[in-house]
Order: C-alpha cells, then structure tokens, then sequence
C-alpha cells in the first residue's frame, strides 16, 4: 500500500509514513515518556522547552497540560526494520483530520529513527500546531467531534517481510497491460468517489453546526474545563509519499497517553494533593503572659 511518507526536520530528522494503529499498566510513573515494544513515545512542550512527566495510574499514562503551551508528540522506533506509527490526538488522525481508525495514514520510521509530530498536516509542506486549550476551542470539538478530547494514541505496525523471489520478467506489451490496469483501478476509485460526492446544502450545513454545538455543551457538562488540542498556527513541515505494506491488519501495539490540567489529575487522583506550605513560627521563651493576683470569688 503506498502512503505518506513524511519527513519532518527537526532535532532529529526522520522518515515517516500515513497509517493507522498498541500497551500500557499503575501507579506513578516518574519517566518523561512511554516505552512499549516497539516505539518509545513522549510528549514535548515546546512553550516551556521541556519532555512532559508522565503519571501512571490503574493501567493508564497521563500528562499535564499547561493551556496555550505548543507541544509535540516524539515518537522513537526501538528496532532495527521500518514501522508504521498511525498517531491520533482526541480521536482525530493527526494527518487525515479523519475520526481515527488504525486502518488509516499514518508515519513510517526508519530503523532506530524517531519523529516530531508538531501539529495537524494541512499538506506535504505545512502543519497546524498541537497547542493545550479549553475543550469549545479545540479541533475536535470545532469539527464536531467532542467525546474523546484529552488522548492521544499511536498504533504502531511492523513491515510486511518481502520473500525474496526471482525478480519477474515482461515483455513490452506486458508492461504496458500492467501500467493500464493501474491506471484504470485508479479511475474507478476516483470515479466513485466524485459519483457519491455531493455539496452539503446551507440547511445540512446549519443542522451540523447546531448539532456540534450541543455536542460540545454536553461534552462540557460531563468533564467540565476539560482540555483539549487546539489548530494553531501554521508552521512548514515538509513530508513525502512512501510504500509501506503491513504485515497485519492490526497494530502491533498501541500506546495511549491521556492528558488535563494539573487540578483534574488531582481530583482524579493521579497527583498527589499539593502540601501546604509551612507556616512560620517563631518560639516565644517566655509564652506565659504577665499577670496580677485576680479577686476572689463574691
């Protein structure tokens, strides 16, 4: 299958790939990132210039979000074959805007290779940044999908172990037979899909508003002052198209690592409560105060 491969240059540089996708476990976990497998996953503030702790707690992973920070997700390829991170930030493919399903684009690493995913692709040049906001103000929410704010997943595939065959010989009018079946295979797709394409009407298009609208409303009543991703400024990343076939039609392994406010992490339970801060006291040597034979009792 043949996605898209992108290459973002940053602190590392990076091969990466579109399509979809794996484990997790209790208590506090001190380290600035998530080890499965395969992959090693951590999330960058890029306002404050630090990797986010992450907190263990019942089997899951957590991060606290600071509102208007930027960040990115880091993911490491731990093995020496090329793999497929399909990353998702509140249920959405980071590459496709789509409702996130591991049958989708996602990123290719190289062998040991890591990527910087800093925001939502717009195209094979530029990105939307990822920013920490309130849940109304977030992509999801503003694309009318408010239920799963607050996560962010990468299922991750390996590659499909090409046999190692003698390689095919065609003749001219072979090629040519082949090439046109490509070509024609093409057509079709696209035909079907302009066949069912159709423009949403003005009425449809105020029905979804509203509809998203109570969404948020409902969404915001359950989890109130959640946090969610925002679509920020647009920033140059440049990506290319790669081959990538998977050796499955499920993820190998899936990381999920869910983040919100410190005060929510609290509640919940995943931080401890704050400790109050000490009050000064400065011992008096002589506490008892100075007094005078009182009066006896009428």
């Amino acid at each position: 299958m043949r996605h898209i491969s992108l290459v973002v240059r940053f602190a590392l540089s990076c091969t990466l790939l579109l399509v979809v996708t794996g484990v997790t476990n209790a208590r506090s976990f001190a380290l600035p990132y998530v080890k499965a497998g395969l992959v090693q996953v951590d999330v960058y503030d890029r306002t404050s210039g630090s990797a986010l702790t992450v907190h263990r707690k019942d089997g899951r992973y957590f991060i606290v979000g600071t509102p208007g920070h930027e960040y990115a997700v880091r993911i490491r390829n731990c093995t020496g074959a090329r793999v497929l991170a399909v990353t998702s930030v509140d249920g959405v493919n980071v590459i496709t805007g789509e409702t996130a399903a591991p049958s989708q684009s996602g990123y290719v690493l190289n062998p040991w290779g890591s990527v910087e995913i800093i925001g939502w692709r717009k195209s094979l040049q530029r990105t939307a940044a990822f920013f920490f906001t309130d849940l109304r103000n977030s992509y999801a929410a503003r694309t009318g999908r408010p239920d799963n704010v607050g996560i962010i997943g990468v299922a991750v595939f390996r590659e499909k172990v090409r046999p190692m065959t003698r390689r095919e010989r065609h003749s001219p009018r072979q090629q040519a037979e082949r090439q046109n079946d490509a070509a024609g295979a093409d057509a079709r797709l696209e035909s079907h899909a302009d066949k069912h394409a159709r423009a949403p009407s003005p009425s449809e298009h105020a029905r979804a508003d509203e509809l998203s609208r109570a969404d948020i409303d409902s969404a915001e009543k359950r989890t109130p002052r959640k946090l969610g991703t925002g679509h920020g400024r647009n920033e140059s990343s440049w990506a290319t198209v790669v081959d990538f076939k998977r050796s499955s039609m499920y993820p190998a392994e899936t990381v999920k690592l869910q983040y919100d406010r410190r005060e929510k992490l609290i509640a919940m339970g995943v931080l401890p409560l704050p400790t109050p801060p000490l009050a000064r006291h400065d011992p008096n040597p002589f506490p008892g105060a100075m007094r005078f034979a009182p009066d006896p009792n009428p």
